[in-house]
């Protein structure tokens, strides 16, 4: 038979099985099948096919001679067997949603002969779900309708997402649903996806749209899983939940006698904000003197009541009349009763009209220059109203913003404030306006057009440039130029004569110019000035003198224009005065180039910081110097090297015992404290420390063996410890041999003796 070994464990299929009869037993067959299920993940990605399971035969005695054969779905692409071991692998990543399971055929034979050792038997290779697949909304975004001021928990619709992942396996495809966005108005439930309200009194008329997210979450909801989102438009119907209202409790209207039966006095609506049938208003007279002389219809496209005259008025008879309309939704939601009641009454009396001026506009004429409170005009208007209440006049301050005008406000004059000047500004448009003293204050206004008359104010002068240009080789006798210079008016037609040059005025306020002789030159005489009066025919006559400027210019042989400047005449030949500038100007901007340069060069070789106070010859450290001999002793004190100790004949070292310390040398000197003989120094060192045996081999002149003079702590070396009443005993350095005798001296007992004849063993 075969065995089915899964990749970890053993699972054997008892082939016994109980018959229909008590007490029947079948016996398995001797090379029988016994059929098992492989299992495999899918999506495996490792580096090595991964292993399915093994078949194995009991006639397999491990010798070789079996030989396994694999036939099915998939056999030798996606699984394939040792023909040997019978190990079954994956040579390829499994998507179960693709094929969920492979079913297969094994078969043992005879490895020399192929002779089937064991019958084929069928197996199933299942691949085992992993959440490899996030829940999606297939139908989405969705849209529902809900209707306004609906309960607590009223659902609105579902929504389900589907999960390919195995649902039978694991919680891969077990999803929660939860609402993302549309909180506090709504909510979801978990397990159904079903939408409900979740505030009381949500109206429609203050939000009619909301834009829900809800979102499905697979393995329980819980951490890890894969969710998906979907948008849900949830709009709320419209309920009859308002009552008409009308925008005023007191309408006015009037109507003229004059006015036939069935003509329309006014118009009044009823605001509903519900929609459709929900907002219908109708509208009926339910009260008022006037029920017999009036009648009501509904405009069926606007919705508005209509006020008919239903019979001829007399103003004689009476003049006002009283109505009363209700307006009422026909249909009416039995739920919203007691919101009710669904209707509104408003009453329509006699119309307050506003003043009427007599004229729809009014035009008035004053002259420039009339002295302040002459009178323009007088506007009129009248209230037509059956109080006829008085009437208040007044300019409005936008219409004239200087002010230049004023309105008595009993009688409606006009008057200046100031005089006018029309050059300035000919005409003047203002508004009046006119208000009912008493009623409801209503007004009107009418337009106002003030137009200045002109006054001979203003002296006349030439209306263009007043310079005219002349050939010098102008032959006389001749109207070279015509000067058209624009005057008001002239007195007469006088000539008027200065240096041989004639001009004459002619009717159309201009003057041509004659030249009376030859001869000009612009070196002799380049401008000429000619003083010409001008008069007009105002009353009072205006005059004025202007000067006209005639400028000789060098012509051509046909009497074009080509210079009337004499500066080429004057200035000697070379540079132009602009090109002398620019020159100049180069050369300025140079010479501060270089000046600057020349600042910031001095400007680096100075240090950055200077301490003028601070004497630097103890922070000097040099490498690589040779040295500038007797020079350098002008750098800095020798001093300040030695120790200050040392000058005063006691060397305190800590490093050896007290009592051994070496007196200095009668004739070791050393330089004086302000000495600046370097080399004397430095000999007088080396002397010390080579005459000194106690003296450790320091290969530097640079010594720190000494805490300082004056310190209060003392050294802090562990040497000095000998001069304590210490309790360590170090005699056992003696025993260490020739290398440590001089530990064993100055840590030994006081009683030992340094042995010189020992020292060619320390070498």
């Amino acid at each position: 038979m075969f065995v089915f070994v899964f990749a970890g464990h053993l699972s054997l299929h008892k082939h016994r099985q109980r018959g229909g009869k008590e007490g029947q037993v079948l016996h398995r067959s001797k090379r029988g099948w016994v059929w098992n299920q492989f299992f495999v993940i899918e999506e495996y990605t490792g580096p090595d096919p991964v292993l399915v399971g093994r078949l194995h035969s009991d006639v397999d005695s491990g010798n070789g001679n079996i030989k396994y054969i694999l036939s099915g779905e998939g056999a030798g692409t996606i699984f394939v067997i040792d023909d040997k071991t019978g190990n079954i692998h994956a040579t390829k990543t499994l998507d179960r949603e693709e094929q969920a399971q492979y079913t297969l055929t094994a078969q043992a034979v005879d490895r020399d002969t192929n002779k089937p050792l064991e019958p084929p038997s069928e197996f199933i290779v299942k691949v085992q779900d992993i959440n490899d697949n996030p829940p999606e909304f297939l139908h989405g975004p969705y849209y529902a309708r809900v209707p306004e001021m609906s309960n607590v928990g009223t659902s609105v619709m579902q929504v389900t997402a589907t999960d390919a992942d195995d649902p039978t396996y694991g919680n891969s495809a077990r999803l929660v649903y939860s609402i993302l966005q549309g909180q506090p108005y709504f909510s979801v439930e978990p397990q159904t996806g079903i939408i409900r309200t979740a505030l009381p009194n949500m109206d429609r008329e203050a939000r009619q749209e909301y834009d829900v997210v809800i979102q499905a979450k697979d393995m329980g909801g819980h951490m890890g899983g894969l969710s998906g989102t979907t948008e849900v438009k949830i709009t709320l119907t419209d309920v009859n939940d308002n009552p008409p209202k009308f925008p005023q409790s007191v309408y006015s209207m009037s109507v003229s006698e004059d006015k036939v039966p069935g003509e329309e006095v006014g118009r009044l609506k009823a605001k509903d904000p519900d929609l459709g049938d929900n907002g219908l208003v109708n509208y009926r007279l339910i009260d008022g003197d006037g029920l017999s002389m009036f009648e009501l219809s509904t405009d069926s496209e606007t919705r508005e009541a209509v006020i008919k005259l239903k019979k001829s008025v007399d103003f004689e008879t009476k003049r006002s009349y009283t109505l009363k309309v209700e307006g009422s939704n026909p249909h009416v939601d039995p739920q919203f009763l007691a919101w009710g009641p669904y209707k509104d009454e408003i009453s329509v009396e006699d119309a307050d009209e506003p003043p009427v001026f007599v004229a729809p506009s009014y035009t008035f004429e004053v002259e420039e220059n009339a002295p302040e409170g002459t009178l323009v005009g007088r506007v009129h208007a009248k209230d037509t109203d059956v109080a006829n209440n008085p009437v208040r006049y007044m300019i409005p301050r936008y219409t004239d913003v200087e002010q230049f005008f004023s309105v008595n406000s009993e009688d409606g004059m006009i008057t200046t404030t100031r005089p006018l000047d029309r050059e300035a500004q000919a005409w003047h448009n203002i508004s009046v306006s006119a208000t009912e003293i008493g009623g409801h204050h209503q007004d009107t206004k009418v337009r106002v057009n003030i137009k200045v008359k002109d006054v001979n104010d203003n002296s006349p002068e030439f209306a263009t440039n007043n310079e005219v240009l002349m050939c010098e080789t102008v032959a006389p006798g001749k109207v070279r130029y015509l000067k058209r210079v624009y005057f008001y008016r002239f007195t007469d037609s006088s000539f008027y004569l200065l240096n041989n040059l004639l001009l004459s005025p002619s009717t159309d306020s201009t003057a041509s110019i004659f030249v009376l002789r030859k001869g000009f030159s612009r070196l002799t005489q380049d401008v000429y000035n000619l003083p010409i009066e001008i008069n007009d025919n105002g009353f009072p006559a205006m005059s004025s003198t202007n000067t006209l400027t005639i400028r000789v210019c060098s012509c051509d042989s046909k009497n074009t224009i080509l210079s009337c400047n004499v500066e080429p005449y004057v200035l000697p030949a070379g540079l132009s005065t602009g090109a002398l500038i620019a020159i100049l100007a180069c050369i300025v901007i140079l010479l501060a180039i270089v000046v600057l340069f020349v600042a910031l060069r001095r400007q680096k070789k100075e240090p950055l910081i200077v301490f003028e106070e601070e004497d630097i010859r103890e922070n000097i450290i040099t490498y690589d110097d040779e040295g500038g001999g007797e020079e350098d002793t002008e750098a800095f004190d020798i001093a300040t090297l030695q120790n200050p100790d040392g000058a005063n004949g006691f060397l305190p070292r800590k490093d050896i015992k007290p009592e051994l310390q070496y007196p200095i040398r009668p004739g070791s000197g050393r330089p004086a404290a302000n000495s600046v003989d370097v080399d004397d120094f430095i000999k007088t060192r080396i002397a010390e420390a080579d005459s000194d045996p106690t003296a450790p081999p320091y290969d530097s002149i640079q010594i720190y063996g000494y805490e300082g003079r004056g310190s209060l702590a003392g050294s802090l070396s562990s040497l000095e410890s000998v001069t304590t009443e210490s309790d360590l005993d170090y005699d056992y350095l003696q025993s260490w041999g020739p290398r440590f005798k001089k530990l064993a001296d100055l840590y030994g007992t006081k009683d030992c003796s340094i042995n010189d004849g020992d020292d060619g063993e320390d070498s």
